[in-house]
Formats: C-alpha cells, structure tokens, sequence
C-alpha cells in the first residue's frame, strides 16, 4: 500500500497519549498506533528509500532507566536514515504536526573535537558558515545542543563562534497539522526538505563522522 498522507486518527491518537501517556492507553490503542501512525510512516519511509536511502523508524517506547520523566511512551513517531552513525535526515509525526529535519544529533567528545577543528578551519568552517547562511535564509531553523558560552580555547571574536557553540547541529522546519499533512503531498514536502538539507548533512559527515569511541557502557 502506497503512502497517501497522515490520517486525522494519528493527531487524535498522540492527544490522548499526551493526556494518559500510560499502558492502560497505549495497549486499548495499539491497533490505532499500528494503522493510523506506524503502518503510513513506514509507507513513507519506503517511497523516499529510493532517493535518499532506507529509514529506520523509532520504537514508541521510552527507555526511562536514567530518565527523571517515568512516562513510558513517546510523544512522537520518528524515522532516520543514517548516513553516518547519528548524523542523517530525520521526519517526525506528533500532535503538534509534523518535523522535517537533518543534521547530527550525537555529541560524543570525539565528534566534537571534530566538529569544532572544521569550524575553526577557514577551508571548511567558511563553506559550512554559507551553507548554514543559506539554510536559515530559506526559513529553516539551525537547532541543537550548544554551549551559552564560547567554547574553552576560543574568542568571543572568532567569526564563526556562533557554530562554535554547537555541541550537536541540525536544521529543521515544523508543519502544524493543515489539511496537506492528511494527502501524499508529504512525501514530496519531506523530500524537498531533505534535499535542502543535503549539503548540511554531507557537510558533517565527511567532517564529523560517527563516533569512533567505544560505547558508554
């Protein structure tokens, strides 16, 4: 079955598990889950896999070992393609509406390191300052965790300490749940969104790279 949009169900769905983000909701509302968010999310995801590579959607569970919010569900349903480890295009489905996004979402030390030496490097901290210039004058929103101050080894002068800041990095847009979210049109707004983002994406992953520190065990 093709991809034909998000149906009204999907929002209904996320409102009441944001009211009663509980087992007794998610188990009377699994086959909702299943048919109204997951089943056209992974239709999604298989008709941009030709363009931009297969998705991997996120399971609804919360992993709440370490977490001070206990609710055991997510507000959300999220995929990711992964073209280098945590670093790719992300599109998520919530009661809010729908988020378009890429960039890199992890921040392990040796990624930053990374991250911060092309920054500082006029050879490839100018060529990401114009990409970043050119995504934010297209309306798209430059998000991630970022430091309030400048980092350790770096002046308040530098021309680019605003990306300095960035500990993570990515772009984004936010859909509030018109009647387009409802139709196919979202394939082709996810796809132009994700192309846009390509050069931000391709960007961090020849310079960042995934994380080649052992796991945090």
């Amino acid at each position: 079955m093709g991809f034909t949009g998000f149906p009204d169900e999907a929002f209904l769905y996320y409102e009441g598990l944001e009211a009663d983000n509980s087992k007794t909701y998610f188990t009377r509302h699994r086959q909702l889950y299943e048919q109204a968010v997951r089943a056209p999310m992974e239709a999604l995801a298989e008709e941009l896999a030709g363009e931009f590579g297969q998705a991997t959607l996120f399971r609804p569970y919360r992993d709440v070992r370490y977490a001070k919010d206990k609710s055991p569900y997510k507000t959300h349903q999220g995929a990711f393609v992964d073209v280098e480890p945590g670093i790719g295009l992300y599109v998520e489905l919530s009661a809010a509406g729908l988020y378009v996004a890429g960039g890199c979402y992890t921040k392990a030390p040796d990624q930053v390191a990374r991250y911060r030496a092309a920054v500082d490097d006029d050879l490839t901290g100018k060529p990401l300052a114009a990409i970043t210039q050119a995504l934010e004058e297209a309306g798209y929103e430059l998000a991630g965790d970022r430091l309030k101050t400048r980092p350790r080894g770096f002046d308040d002068g530098h021309p680019r300490i605003a990306l300095l800041r960035h500990r993570s990095l990515y772009a984004g847009v936010r859909f509030e749940p018109e009647p387009w979210v409802l139709t196919g049109e979202v394939r082709d707004r996810v796809a132009t969104d994700w192309r846009a983002f390509g050069p931000l994406v391709d960007w961090l992953a020849a310079h960042v790279r995934g994380s080649e520190l052992p796991p945090r065990r």
